[in-house]
């Protein structure tokens, strides 16, 4: 792949999670191993990344409106810890494949609404069950190397405990703090960072400031949570069958 096409390629995967409220490390992830990076390279690119987009993202979405800080604290009180923990495990990378591939997987269920119609009633947060959430995205996000969004949307909007716009602000705040625990383990001394990692950053701003304009501001976005939902599904089989 090109110098320019790995750039545009992250520049519309920042673009379509961030209007989800997402900051698209599954989908960054996916894109470098499925072009040969070694994890050494992905997990601290793919966190940096998605901590300058889920940042973009909570902006956009909070001023909004959406923010619920009561959605948010028992989930990251309980994941940060474990994030940093499951961060410092180095899994083979076969099984390293899989478990994106199932993580992407889940994120399109979460996209095309197989978790229901998201209906506007909404119940109140079991706390105790928010902490043991929080506790088991946080390792798995800290192993794959991801926010742990994708794993926490489709939960709040399955239990009902808010609707698709406050998941996406809570999510996108619980992102950034889940990628930075991650990153405090992984990031080291810099030698990950590729001569490209400029171009890249620039891409992902601009892709997750469009996308979260977009979607915090859209009354309805199912067709580009389609297309999205498409790009994760193509990248997910291309995984599991790599």
């Amino acid at each position: 792949m090109s110098e320019l096409l790995i750039p545009a390629a992250i520049l519309l995967i920042a673009f379509l999670y961030a209007s989800v409220g997402h900051g698209g490390a599954s989908g960054y992830l996916a894109l470098l191993v499925m072009l040969g990076f070694t994890q050494d390279v992905t997990r601290p690119s793919a966190l940096l990344l998605n901590l300058l987009v889920s940042v973009i993202a909570f902006a956009q979405f909070a001023r909004a409106g959406y923010f619920r800080f009561h959605l948010f604290w028992p989930f990251a009180l309980a994941s940060i810890p474990m994030s940093y923990l499951g961060a410092g495990i180095h899994v083979d990378a076969e099984i390293y494949t899989r478990i994106l591939a199932l993580c992407l997987l889940v994120a399109v269920a979460r996209l095309l609404r197989l978790f229901g119609t998201w209906r506007s009633e909404t119940r109140e947060l079991n706390i105790a069950l928010a902490l043991l959430i929080g506790t088991g995205i946080g390792f798995v996000s800290g192993i794959i190397g991801i926010g742990g969004g994708i794993l926490l949307s489709p939960i709040l909007l399955l239990l009902r405990w808010c609707d698709a716009k406050e998941s996406a602000a809570v999510s996108a705040l619980f992102i950034f703090v889940n990628s930075a625990s991650g990153m405090t383990r992984v990031g080291g001394d810099g030698t990950w960072l590729t001569p490209d990692i400029t171009g890249w950053i620039i891409a992902a701003f601009t892709g997750g400031l469009i996308g979260s304009t977009i979607g915090a501001k859209r009354l309805s976005d199912v067709r580009l949570r389609q297309v999205l939902g498409g790009v994760l599904l193509f990248a997910s089989i291309k995984l599991l069958w790599t």
